[in-house]
C-alpha cells in the first residue's frame, strides 16, 4: 500500500467542515434505539429519554455520538433499510436540532440509510459489515465525503459466531481492512477509520489475540476504533453479565489505549474519559 495514498498522518477527521484531532483519543458514545440490543435495548426509543441520554453523555465527555437503530448482536435478524430509516427519523432530527455542534455517527450497513441520515444531518457512518452487506456503501461514502468506520466482520450477525475460522487471524483481518481502505480511497472516500471488530466473527481467544496485537493495525495508516464495551469477551472471561462488566470494560480500554486505539466506542462515557485521562498522565 503506497504511503502517499493516505493522508491521516495527523489523525484528523472532517465532520462537514468541523475538524477533530485524534492525536488525543476520543470517545464515541452509544445510543441504541433498538428494543433488543445486548445491553441497553429499549431504553432510548422515546425521544425525551434519548435527548436526556445524549445531554448526559456530552456532560461526561462525549466526542462523537453513535446512533444505532438495528441490533447487530450475535443471532440478530435484520430490519429492512426502510424500517431502520423510520426508527432513526423519529429521533435523529431532534438530536441534530438540540445539539447542532455534536458530530453524529450512524451505525448502519445500508447505503440507503447512510444517504437518508446524511440528509437529516448525520456526519459519519459506522458500518459493522465493512461494506459486505451492501455493495453500494463504498460508492455512497465516496459521494458523501464523510468519515466512515470500516469494521471487520466474518459472516453476518446471524451467523458470525458459528465456528469463526482464520488461517492467520491478525494477518487475515489486516489484509481485508487494508484492501477495503484502498477501495474506499479509490471511490473518493476519505477519513477512513478501521475497527478490528471485537466479537464479530471471533472466538474468545481470537478477541484477546486481536487486542494483544492491536498496534499492528497502525500499518494501515488510518485511525483505529475499538469497541469492546460490556461485550461477551469480557463476560465469558470473568464470568459476569453485561450489566456488571464496567470494570472489565475499563481494563480493556486501558490496554487498547496502550496499544494505540484512537477512538473508544462505549456505553459508559464518564468512565472511559477517566481511563483516557489517566492514560495521558501515564504517557506524559
Amino acid at each position: 500500500m503506497a504511503e502517499d495514498t493516505f493522508f491521516h498522518k495527523k489523525l484528523t477527521l472532517n465532520f462537514r467542515g468541523q475538524l477533530m484531532d485524534l492525536s488525543t483519543p476520543k470517545i464515541m458514545g452509544i445510543l441504541n434505539l433498538t428494543p433488543d440490543s445486548f445491553y441497553d435495548g429499549g431504553q432510548y426509543q422515546d425521544i425525551d429519554n434519548a435527548l436526556l441520554r445524549v445531554e448526559r453523555m456530552i456532560e461526561e465527555g462525549l466526542n462523537i455520538l453513535d446512533i444505532g437503530a438495528q441490533s447487530t448482536r450475535p443471532g440478530a435478524d435484520f430490519l429492512t433499510a426502510e424500517e431502520e430509516i423510520k426508527r432513526l427519523s423519529n429521533v435523529l432530527p431532534e438530536i441534530v436540532k438540540a445539539f447542532p455542534d455534536l458530530p453524529i455517527s450512524i451505525d448502519t450497513f445500508y447505503s440507503d440509510v447512510a444517504k437518508a441520515t446524511y440528509d437529516m444531518g448525520a456526519h459519519m457512518i459506522n458500518d459493522v459489515s465493512g461494506g459486505n452487506l451492501d455493495d453500494q456503501m463504498f460508492s455512497t461514502i465516496g459521494r458523501l465525503k464523510i468519515p466512515y468506520v470500516l469494521m471487520h466482520m466474518q459472516g453476518t450477525p446471524k451467523t458470525m459466531q458459528k465456528n469463526p475460522t482464520y488461517k492467520h487471524l491478525v494477518a487475515d483481518i489486516l489484509e481485508d481492512l487494508g484492501k477495503k481502505t484502498q477501495i474506499l480511497v479509490d471511490h473518493g472516500g476519505h477519513d477512513v477509520i478501521v475497527d478490528p471488530g471485537f466479537g464479530f466473527g471471533k472466538t474468545l481467544a481470537q478477541n484477546f489475540q486481536l487486542l494483544k496485537q492491536l498496534d499492528d493495525f497502525k500499518i494501515i495508516s488510518v485511525p483505529v476504533l475499538v469497541g469492546v464495551s460490556r461485550k461477551s469477551m469480557i463476560n465469558k472471561a470473568i464470568g459476569t453479565k453485561p450489566e456488571n462488566a464496567l470494570n472489565g470494560t475499563s481494563a480493556l480500554h486501558a490496554w487498547a489505549l496502550e496499544r494505540g486505539a484512537n477512538i473508544l466506542r462505549v456505553h459508559d462515557v464518564k468512565e472511559a474519559k477517566q481511563v483516557i485521562t489517566l492514560h495521558q498522565h501515564l504517557s506524559a
